[in-house]
C-alpha cells in the first residue's frame, strides 16, 4: 500500500507492517532497499521482544517458549484496518502461531501518517488478557548511507541532548555483555564508521534522549523524534550502504542472565486492559531543503 502527500511517498507492506520505501518528490529514495546480499530488512517492527534470547527461548510465568530474534511481528501479516491518501493503520492480533511463542491475548496497532515532510509512526500495544503481559517493542529503520544527495560527504549522528552516553556490546550469541564502554559521541556528535560495527550493534541502554539526527552538515538529513522509547541501538552490517537508528523500549537478554522476558532490560509490563503507546516522527530534509 502507498500513502503520499506533496512531500513524501511511502510504501508499506502488510507483512510486518514494514516500511518499504520513503521517497521525496525529487524521486530519491531514503530507505534501505532490503538487498539480501547485505540484509533483507528495511524497517521492521520488533515485538514482543527486541533482540535475541538465550538459546532462542524465553520463559513466561516460568514456562519456556520459542522466540525468534526480534520477535514474530516482523514475519507476520497485519490486517489493514484503515487506508487513506496520507495515512494507514494496520493491526496484528493473536493467532495459533503467535500463541506458540507468546501466550497472551493482545493487539498491536501501527498507524503511519504524513504531516508535510514528517512521517509519523504511532504504535499501540494492548493487553486483552487477564494477567500482566511483559513485552518489548522497537523500531528498526535502516536509512541509506550515504543519504540521497550526500554522496561523498561525511555523515554525522547528532543527539538533541548533546549527550555522551556509554554503550554496550553483544556477545557471539547476540546477548548483552555487561561492560559499559566510553561513549562514541563527543558533545552529542558521532561520525559513524563501519569498523564500529565489527561486533554488531552499539547498544545504548539510556542517555540517547528523544531526538537523534543523521545527515550531512547543511545537506540531506533525517531527524528522529521518539516518545516512550528510552533504549537505542545503532547498527550497520560493516560496509553496507545503510545505517539503522533504532529507538526501543526493551532490549536483548543479558549474557548469562535470565530467560524470563520480564528480566530483560527495558521490558514493559502491561496490566490487564492496559495500553502502551510509542511514537516515532521521522523528518526528511533533502539536500538544499
Amino acid at each position: 500500500m502507498r500513502i503520499s502527500n506533496h512531500n513524501l511517498s511511502v510504501d508499506i507492506a502488510p507483512l510486518g507492517a514494514e516500511l518499504q520505501s520513503v521517497m521525496t518528490p525529487d524521486g530519491r529514495e531514503w530507505l534501505w532497499n532490503g538487498d539480501p546480499d547485505w540484509w533483507t530488512g528495511r524497517a521492521p517492527l520488533l515485538f514482543p521482544v527486541v533482540g535475541k534470547s538465550p538459546g532462542g527461548e524465553v520463559t513466561i510465568a516460568g514456562r519456556p517458549y520459542p522466540m525468534q530474534p526480534h520477535g514474530f511481528a516482523r514475519r507476520t501479516v497485519f490486517e489493514i484496518v484503515a487506508e487513506h491518501q496520507d495515512r494507514a493503520t494496520l493491526m496484528l492480533k493473536p493467532s495459533a502461531e503467535t500463541r506458540r511463542s507468546f501466550p497472551f491475548e493482545f493487539f498491536l496497532s501501527v498507524t503511519y501518517a504524513l504531516d508535510r515532510a514528517v512521517l509519523v509512526a504511532t504504535v499501540e500495544v494492548g493487553n486483552l488478557d487477564a494477567t500482566d503481559m511483559p513485552f518489548g517493542f522497537g523500531f528498526h529503520p535502516a536509512f541509506l548511507w550515504p543519504l540521497p544527495g550526500g554522496e561523498g560527504q561525511p555523515h554525522i549522528v547528532r543527539l538533541g541532548n548533546g549527550g555522551e552516553p556509554r554503550y554496550q556490546l553483544l556477545d557471539g550469541d547476540g546477548l548483552i555483555l555487561p561492560e559499559a564502554h566510553d561513549s562514541p559521541f563527543v558533545k552529542g556528535e558521532m561520525a559513524p564508521e563501519p569498523r564500529q560495527f565489527e561486533h554488531d550493534a552499539l547498544l545504548f541502554p539510556f542517555g540517547i534522549g528523544s531526538a537523534v539526527s543523521f545527515g550531512v552538515e547543511d545537506g540531506p538529513t533525517v531527524a528522529l523524534a521518539s516518545t516512550n522509547l528510552p533504549n537505542f541501538g545503532i547498527w550497520q552490517k560493516p560496509g553496507a550502504p545503510y545505517l539503522c537508528l533504532e529507538p526501543w523500549h526493551g532490549m536483548a537478554a543479558r549474557a548469562g542472565g535470565s530467560r524470563a522476558i520480564e528480566d530483560r532490560p527495558g521490558t514493559v509490563v502491561l496490566p490487564p486492559n492496559g495500553t502502551a503507546r510509542f511514537e516515532l516522527r521521522m523528518t526528511f530534509t533533502p539536500a538544499g531543503g
